[in-house]
């Protein structure tokens, strides 16, 4: 059976903390203003968690 390849678009939007959070940022459709105050990285939502893990290699 062949590896499972991650997904490179979510790799480069997700970070994995290393007591195994998800973080993302804040990206699109967002005003300049909004990200620059919000600033720091939130926490995936746990409803995606699992297809986040599963694109990850998780």
């Amino acid at each position: 059976m062949p590896k499972m390849k991650t997904h490179r678009g979510m790799a480069k939007r997700i970070k994995v903390t290393g007591t195994g959070r998800l973080k993302r940022g804040t990206y699109v459709k967002k005003a300049v203003k909004l990200k620059r105050r919000r600033g720091r990285q939130l926490d995936v939502d746990p409803t995606n968690a699992s297809t986040v893990r599963k694109q990850l290699g998780i």
